[in-house]
């Protein structure tokens, strides 16, 4: 049974199946990682009610990342072998782009508070990806099993996406707060209007409020 295991697990006939297969479950583990600290951070910083409403209220928001990504993964990996088979096995650049489209749609398009997060995490990425880039790129191990290298942003143009984002945000914060994802506009209100506020020492310096 191992031996005929290991004969399919190495024949590429079903490589792009498989992939599809470790491709839910990369996506499952990813989202557990990346949003059980955060839930649980903003559980402790902002959450409201008893510990065991909070809990469920962490797992909730872990759970729909994780399945979120596994989805999407699933959906995206399955799209590209579909119109990898349909264009007799060639792949072509706009694969990519039609199967995110569609896979962003399908899963991502229902708006809550996760699916937002996330998508705007996206969306500031896209927009990053356009500062010009640095001569020299990032120094990569070459025993690395990416064909792409990424390339750092050109310093100077940097500071100044870094100087126009950060007096956007704050002019919005301030003249049209309820524009910004809840989720950053309660860290600013802790950070900019809640340091604002205190009766003693004790809500100056240990306790916010």
């Amino acid at each position: 049974m191992s031996e005929i295991l290991a004969r399919i697990l190495a024949d590429p006939a079903y490589h792009d199946y498989l992939g599809i297969l470790k491709g839910a479950r990369n996506g499952l583990v990813y989202g557990v990682k990346v949003r059980f600290p955060h839930a649980l951070i903003m559980a402790i910083l902002f959450g409201r009610g008893d510990w065991p409403s909070r809990l469920r209220q962490i797992f909730k928001a872990t759970k729909q990342h994780a399945f979120n990504l596994a989805k999407f993964v699933t959906l995206y990996k399955t799209l590209l072998v579909v119109q990898k088979k349909v264009n007799g096995g060639k792949e072509r650049s706009a694969d990519t782009f039609i199967a995110g489209l569609i896979g962003g749609y399908v899963v991502f398009g229902d708006r809550n508070a996760i699916n937002e997060q996330i998508v705007l995490y996206v969306c500031s990425r896209v927009v990053a990806s356009f500062i010009p880039r640095a001569d020299t790129p990032y120094a990569i191990s070459s025993t690395g099993s990416a064909s792409v290298k990424p390339i750092p942003p050109n310093a100077k143009y940097f500071s100044i996406f870094a100087a126009v984002c950060w007096g956007a945000v704050m002019w919005l914060y301030q003249n049209k707060g309820e524009t910004i994802q809840p989720g950053m506009f309660n860290s600013m209100n802790y950070l900019y209007r809640d340091s604002n506020h205190w009766n003693n020492l004790r809500t100056l310096l240990w306790h916010n409020k």
